[in-house]
Parts: structure tokens; sequence; C-alpha cells
């Protein structure tokens, strides 16, 4: 999905669906006893005739699973995009709010038409209604109230493979980085990176940047170059560079990102709260600033904002969510300012959720019970050990 522009993901979907033939021939051949899919609805009614157990594995936050995808949330093209903005009956949290511009955004993306008539949502909902089981990233200490909603919408098990957090790096981070890094105070960098998807409007990446610049904080910002140009140089705001040469780096290319979270000298993340770097931003010791862009970002920053209490939100404009330079600022400056109440009640919770989350035995505990609840679903013998 990365790979490709964002416009074009229904292709990928497309594309998948030509494969069924192939498909099926491939599971005649190996007869697994499972199938773990995420987008290609037609895999559960395919292994049933096979009698393979099929899974559907979820590549979005459950609290956004638990909002936008269940049988009682009925997203036709007809409904109005405010629908959304009303959590259903039995929604396990009231801090998830939506603002206008998000409602209509995701409203926009899920009712587009993919294949055969189907809209994304339907076809996320077929491989909900129609698979044995369901999986999720996460664990049911961060995740666990919207789980079990979806669970009992769904009637049938959700396994939750934890977290999965990333190994340590093997690599070492890039030396002109660890050279730029090294040249500022223990916490005082501001990193600011939004995804391999994002792709800002040029007036949204100059109030992004035109904000940075007003921290007077030293900042480094992974971003892509706005669609239809070339490089970051070309978009940046008249004067830009030469006002914060030594200070501020704008990257528009791929970076280090786990290793630059680690460096000791990078004190603030400013996220679009995709799956990934939402569990990266709690397992720094990075101050967190999110700024979403699309669909299960919003639900993962209302996570990290509400119910974890470890991050602030860049105030944005309900109807359209414009933000400006000086909300980029204000929002980086109450987290990073020494003397913040905020600031500090954020990193004293930040420090907690990341003790729970580097627990010794957390992940291993959830990938013996997924493999345990994999085996009873199948019901397979699980294997005998010495």
């Amino acid at each position: 999905m990365s790979e490709i522009p964002f416009a074009m993901s229904p292709l990928i979907v497309v594309a998948m669906s030509l494969m069924q033939d192939q498909v099926e021939a491939a599971l005649n051949s190996i007869r697994p006893n499972l199938i773990i899919f995420d987008v290609a609805h037609w895999i559960p009614p395919l292994a049933r005739r096979l009698g393979i157990t099929s899974i559907q594995h979820s590549s979005v936050g459950p609290s956004s699973v638990a909002h936008n995808l269940v049988p009682a949330r009925n997203l036709s093209k007809g409904q109005h995009y405010t629908e959304l903005m009303r959590p259903l009956p039995g929604f396990p949290s009231s801090s998830i709010q939506l603002q206008v511009f998000e409602a209509r955004s995701i409203m926009e993306f899920w009712t587009r038409d993919f294949i055969g008539g189907m809209t994304f949502h339907d076809i996320l909902l077929a491989s909900l209604r129609d698979c044995d089981a369901i999986s999720m990233r996460t664990c049911r200490e961060v995740g666990g109230p919207y789980c079990d909603y979806v669970e009992i919408q769904h009637g049938k098990p959700v396994l939750l493979s934890g977290p999965s957090l990333p190994d340590p790096p093997t690599t070492k981070l890039e030396e002109r980085w660890v050279k730029w890094l090294g040249g500022f105070e223990r916490g005082s960098v501001v990193y600011c990176a939004l995804g391999s998807v994002c792709h800002l409007k040029k007036e949204e990446l100059h109030e992004l940047v035109l904000g940075l610049e007003s921290t007077g904080l030293p900042f480094l910002a992974a971003l892509k170059p706005p669609s239809g140009c070339a490089t970051m140089e070309e978009v940046l705001p008249q004067g830009f560079q030469e006002r914060v040469k030594g200070r501020g780096v704008v990257h528009g290319g791929w970076v280090q990102q786990t290793l630059i979270l680690e460096h000791p000298s990078v004190g603030c993340f400013i996220t679009h709260c995709g799956g990934s770097s939402t569990w990266e931003s709690l397992m720094n010791d990075c101050q967190v600033v999110v700024l979403p862009q699309m669909d299960d970002q919003f639900f993962n920053a209302r996570l990290l904002t509400e119910d974890l209490k470890v991050a602030v939100e860049v105030k944005r404009r309900d109807e359209d969510g414009w933000f400006t330079k000086e909300d980029v600022c204000m929002a980086v400056k109450k987290v990073m300012d020494d003397n913040s109440k905020v600031g500090n009640e954020l990193r004293a919770n930040h420090t907690r959720w990341k003790q729970v989350l580097l627990r010794p035995d957390l992940e291993s505990s959830y990938l013996d019970g997924f493999l345990q609840k994999l085996f009873e679903i199948t019901k397979i013998p699980p294997p005998c050990h010495a």
C-alpha cells in the first residue's frame, strides 16, 4: 500500500480478487489447517469449502474496528457522515469523539467503490462476518475493552497477538544523523514524521515547518513532498532554510525512525499515529504530539491522548482539519516546557505505560496465548514438548 498513491489502493483489492483461482489451486495443493487474511473477503467461503479455518487479521487498531466495523454500523452511501460522530450503544469509550472533518474523511474512505459495487467498508465487514475468528495486533492492557466489544458484536473469538514490538535494531544510525543529533542537548530535538502514505498539501506543509521553526527548538522533520513535487526543497517557504540552518532539517526521504527515537537528543515525537508509529511512541522516552491524517489514525490519536493520557494533539479547525503554525508550536511547547504541568503529567503516564509494555514476559505470553487459541480453533492437538 505504501508503494502506490493512496487513490490507487482499490487496485490492490482488484488484483487480489483476480488471483482467486491461483489461491484455490495453492490451497488445494498444500491443504493448510488455517489461513490468515486481511482484505480478501472471498477467502472465508473458499476456505470453508476446503475445510480450512479462516482468520481475519485487522491491520487497523481495535478502537477503529469497534467504532466502524461492527454489524450495527451501516455505512451505506446514503448515510450522512455525521452518523459516524455518534458512538454505537455499548461502545466502550466516551472519550473518542470525532470532529466533523474526521467523520467526513472516514466516510469518504470507507464508502469508495472498490470492486463489484462493494465499498471498502462492505469488503471488510464481509471479511469479519464470514471468517471463523478475528485477530488483532494489540494487548489487553491497551485495547482490551475494544476487543471485547468487537467479540460481542461479531459473535466470534478475537485473538490478541500482543503489540508485536520491534526487535532491538541490529544496524547503526547513519553517521550523518549521529553527527547532527549529537550537536544538541539531551532531550531537546523535535522529531516529526507523518508516515509513508501521507502527502501534506503545500499550504499544510508550510504551517507545519513554520510551526517547528517557531518553537525555537532544533528539529528534524521526515516528510514526503506534496503530490506533484519532486523534492522538498522546491516547496519549503521562502527564506526558511536560511533561517533554520544549523538547527532544523526537513528531509524528504526515508529515515531510521526507531534509531532516531532512541537517540538521547530527541525529546519530542510528532506522529501521525499510524499503527507502528503508535507503538513506537509508547516505547521511547520522548514526549508525544499527535497529528493524525486519516481513518484509524484518528482513533489511535485519541487512544494516546484520552485513554492512555500520554500525548497532546495539535489543535485543528473542526470543519476542515486546518491547523496553523501557532497550533503546532503551542502543542510542542505544552509538552516540552520544563515547567509545564501538562508535560510532567504526560511524562509520568508515559513512563508507566512503557514499563507495562517492557514487562519481560509480555510479548511471549501473548504469542503463546495466540498460538494456543489457534490450536483450539483449528482443533489440532498442540505439539508436546519434552
